[in-house]
This record gives structure tokens, C-alpha cells and sequence, in this order.
């Protein structure tokens, strides 16, 4: 009886013991040709969508492009792009400008490497990239460069365009993609910001694992809290897609009514356009949820839903390029392909042939590093189940009261002004009256109420330029009077305050 008695207490705890163990994760065996295939695809899928999207860039805000209108795509405009409009890849050559920190100091490299990289590259910048190299500049370290109380355009698209490369060498570990994004993506962005680079780095990495685009869509959403705004907007297009299954125009006014309304970026409140990546996460989540799968359908509704029209077709035609493979991308798409792979993006010595290799041996030693393992042509890869990152939100409990005009030049007199609210954001720009002349950097004061808050660089250089004058949140409700004082005016370049926005608190 005893010895049953210990044989049943071994049964019971060997399958409690069973029980608690987690599964063993899951486990993919693809050839290299295939893994490269897919990396190549990604590359080369945004590559020719961004071109294709080009040149409806923020002419379509708050409507989309309607059928009637033909989108243009022929053999060689790709490579005319290329070399004509360079500026228009800020989708490519900010990721290799990562890739390049990865492949220079490898898989560890410290964010600084990141940041510095970024902030003292050559090519132009706007919105939270800009904001974000100006604290750089001024010595502002990364994650707080990016942190929503010192950059007003946080919740801007800006990391989600440049997010491509955390998921293509990530293949199928969504979490290490959102580890990298965490690094990286925090250098510009925070909260919504943030969460749309995890969101499209995760749905790149399970390209790797499977073709259909609801259950990629699905699965990557995971990665998300779901209490953020960011979640609840991507849920919305989901649930819609499934009562509108036929009419991606219905789901696109849904999200006008409930997610137009942007409350950071100060180019954005009170206007039409919207750069905020819950709006244009949503329009590509759209485009792929619509597009099911088919690459030429998809590009054309990600580019007809408007606002960041070329960046969005990126993202899809680069997601659906890894999905699919470079060889089955389809050929009307790689028309001069070909022709453009050899040249270097601009502020780049890297073309799309060359990322093509260096991408493949990122994501082979990533895969190594997270458990798989590479043997001969044979590449396991050790799967990831997605795991939501921290909840962070910007801008809580804020909300848009005035935009005030303003266009007072700032100098010899000191610019005043009241507003009843919680908080303002003084937009204007310091410029050179004459083109010829040397950079110049003025130095501003401002008060809030006759205490001295900050004192701030602004100068006049493009690259260097702080993207608004000064800004304050979470005052206390009532009146308060702000005065800008500069330090060295100089009559041979200007100081401009075109106008200011006004907050308060959600009532």
C-alpha cells in the first residue's frame, strides 16, 4: 500500500511538473537562397514602392485619391528616381544608416553609436528626426531625445518608416526585432511613435513564417499594449475589415471620423495633414488586410488612402516583398530593377545589391545568437511567440485649444504674449536674410510667467535647426504670460515666430 501510495505522488508530480514546464519553442528549417530571397524582397519591395508613392506625398490629406486618377509606373522610372529625386528614399537611407552602425560595430553596438551616426549624417531631416538630431546636438542622449515632453512630434511616423531593417534581421523572433526597436527607435520616438516601428518591424519578421496577411497583421499586434491608443486604432481597421470586407473606402472614412485628429505634432493640429503613426499605421494595416496578399492591389490602396503616400506603399511593398520573395515579386513591379540596384542610395555607400548581402549576414548571426543555428545551406531558426513591450503614452490628457498667427520677427524687441491653458508650442524658424552669408545660431531665453525656463540655440542651419522655438506642457490651468528674449540679435538674419498653439486639459 505504501509503495502504491509513492508511486501515485511520483505520477502526480511528474505531471505537475509537466505541466508547469513551458513549450518548447517552435523551430523553422529554410535554405539560405530562401532566407536571402525573402531579405531581398523586403529591400527591394519598398524600395520600388516608395518610388511609386513619390509623388503623391501629402498632396491627398484627409481624402483619398480617387479612381479616376491613374498612378504612374513604367520601365526606367524607377532608376530616374533614384537619381533625379534622392530625397525621396529617407525611407532607405535612414535604415542603412543603422545597418551601417550594425555592420561597423556589430550586433551590440551601443545606442550612441546610433545616435551619433544619425545626428551628424548629411541628409535632411524633419518632424521627430529633426527634433530629435537638434537634442542630439545639444545634448539631449537617446531614449530622452526622442521623449515626448522634449520632442512635440513623438508620435509622428518617423521610426515606423525607418523600422524595416530591425524585422528583415529578425527573421520569425518578433520580440528581438521589438529589443532592437527599443534601442533605436526610442532615439526619435516615444509611445504611439515608438509602437508603430515595433508594430511594422514584428509583421516583417513573420513574413518569415507565414503568407497570410490577416494572421500577420494579427500576430504583430500582439507586440502592443493593448490599453495604448496605438492598439486600439490598429484593433479598429481589424474589426472594420470584417464588417466591410469589400470596401476599404468605408474603413478608411471610419478612421477619419474616430483617428484624424492629431493633438502633437504642431504642423499637424488644427490642419488637414497628419503625420501621426497611429493614422498611417492604420492606412497600411488597411492596404495589407484589402490587398490580401496581392502586391499590386495592395501599393495602389496604400497609396490612394493619402497623407504619407509614399511612405505607407514602402511599408506594405516592403512587407509583402518579404512575404512573397524577391523572385515572385511580381515582374510589372521590377521593371528596372535591375538598372537601380547598383546605386548607392544618397548619403549612403550602400546600394540595394549591397544591402542585399549584408542584411542576409545580419539577420544569420541574429539567428545564431537567439538559439538557431546555421549548417551548411540549412538555416533553423528558433521561433518567437510576440510579447507586448511597455505601455508609454505622450501627450495624456492634453488637447489642442487655439493656433494663434503670429509672424513677428524676434530681436532687438522681446516677443510677448498670453494664453489661458495648460501648455503652448512656439513654431517659427531663425533663417539668413541673405543665402550667401555664414550660418549663424541665435541664443533665446524664454519665461513662463517671469521665470526664466530655458535658454536655447537656435541656428540658422537647416540640418542643425531646432524644429520649433520652445514649447512647455503641464502648466497650470489659468493665464500665463510667455516672453521670448534673444541674446544676440543680428540684423543679418532673422528670427521668426510664425505662431503659437494653446493646450488644456481633457475636460
Amino acid at each position: 500500500m505504501i509503495r502504491y501510495l509513492l508511486i501515485m505522488l511520483l505520477a502526480v508530480s511528474s505531471l505537475q511538473s509537466s505541466a508547469q514546464k513551458p513549450a518548447a519553442p517552435k523551430k523553422i528549417v529554410l535554405t539560405k537562397e530562401q532566407l536571402k530571397d525573402k531579405i531581398m524582397g523586403g529591400w527591394a519591395g519598398q524600395t520600388i514602392a516608395v518610388t511609386f508613392g513619390g509623388p503623391y506625398e501629402f498632396r491627398f490629406n484627409g481624402t483619398f485619391i480617387q479612381d479616376y486618377q491613374p498612378l504612374v509606373w513604367y520601365d526606367g522610372y524607377l532608376k530616374k528616381t533614384m537619381l533625379e529625386n534622392p530625397g525621396l528614399y529617407d525611407d532607405l537611407y535612414m535604415d542603412l544608416t543603422f545597418v551601417d552602425v550594425f555592420e561597423k560595430y556589430g550586433l551590440d553596438a551601443p545606442v550612441d553609436s546610433f545616435a551619433n551616426a544619425f545626428a551628424h549624417a548629411g541628409y535632411m531631416l524633419w518632424h521627430a528626426n529633426q527634433a530629435a538630431r537638434y537634442n542630439l546636438l545639444n545634448g539631449i542622449k537617446a531614449p530622452q531625445s526622442g521623449y515626448w515632453m522634449n520632442n512635440p512630434h513623438s508620435d509622428d511616423i518617423d521610426y515606423q518608416i525607418e523600422s524595416d531593417f530591425a524585422g528583415l534581421m529578425s527573421p520569425a523572433m518578433p520580440n528581438t526585432a521589438s529589443r532592437i526597436s527599443d534601442k533605436i527607435g526610442h532615439i526619435m520616438n516615444y509611445g504611439d511613435g515608438w509602437y508603430g516601428g515595433v508594430f511594422i518591424g514584428a509583421m516583417y519578421t513573420l513574413t518569415f513564417t507565414s503568407n497570410d496577411i490577416q494572421h500577420i497583421v494579427n500576430e504583430a499586434l500582439k507586440t502592443i499594449p493593448s490599453k495604448s491608443a496605438y492598439y486600439q486604432c490598429i484593433s479598429d481597421v481589424i474589426k472594420w475589415h470584417r464588417q466591410y470586407p469589400n470596401d476599404w473606402r468605408q474603413t478608411w472614412f471610419e478612421l477619419q471620423k474616430k483617428w484624424s485628429s492629431d493633438i502633437g505634432c504642431p504642423d499637424g493640429v488644427f490642419e488637414a495633414f497628419d503625420i501621426d503613426s497611429k493614422l498611417n499605421s492604420a492606412y497600411v494595416v488597411l492596404a495589407l488586410l484589402y490587398g490580401n496578399g496581392d502586391y499590386t492591389k495592395t501599393l495602389k490602396i496604400a497609396a490612394r488612402c493619402g497623407q504619407d503616400a509614399d511612405c505607407n506603399p514602402s511599408t506594405v511593398g516592403g512587407v509583402l516583398g518579404a512575404m512573397l520573395g524577391y523572385d515572385k515579386i511580381p515582374a510589372y513591379w521590377k521593371m528596372g530593377l535591375k538598372d537601380a540596384e547598383p546605386i548607392d542610395f544618397k548619403y549612403t555607400t550602400m546600394s540595394l545589391n549591397k544591402v542585399y548581402e549584408i542584411g542576409f549576414k545580419h539577420a544569420l548571426e541574429n539567428i545564431k545568437r537567439n538559439g538557431g543555428s546555421v549548417d551548411g545551406d540549412k538555416v533553423t531558426i528558433l521561433t518567437q511567440a510576440p510579447k507586448p513591450v511597455r505601455l508609454e503614452q505622450g501627450f495624456t490628457n492634453l488637447v489642442p485649444l487655439q493656433k494663434i498667427d503670429l509672424q513677428k520677427e524676434v530681436g532687438r524687441e522681446d516677443l510677448t504674449f498670453d494664453f489661458n491653458g495648460t501648455g503652448f508650442v512656439l513654431r517659427g524658424e531663425a533663417e539668413k536674410k541673405n543665402q550667401e552669408a555664414p550660418d549663424y545660431v541665435f541664443e533665446a531665453e524664454v519665461y513662463v510667467d517671469g521665470k526664466k525656463t530655458e535658454t536655447a540655440k537656435l541656428p540658422t542651419s537647416f540640418t542643425a535647426r531646432r524644429q520649433e522655438l520652445f514649447w512647455r506642457y503641464y502648466l497650470p490651468h489659468g493665464k500665463h504670460t510667455i516672453k521670448v528674449k534673444v541674446l544676440n540679435p543680428n540684423p543679418d538674419y532673422g528670427l521668426e515666430a510664425s505662431g503659437y498653439l494653446v493646450y488644456g486639459n481633457k475636460k
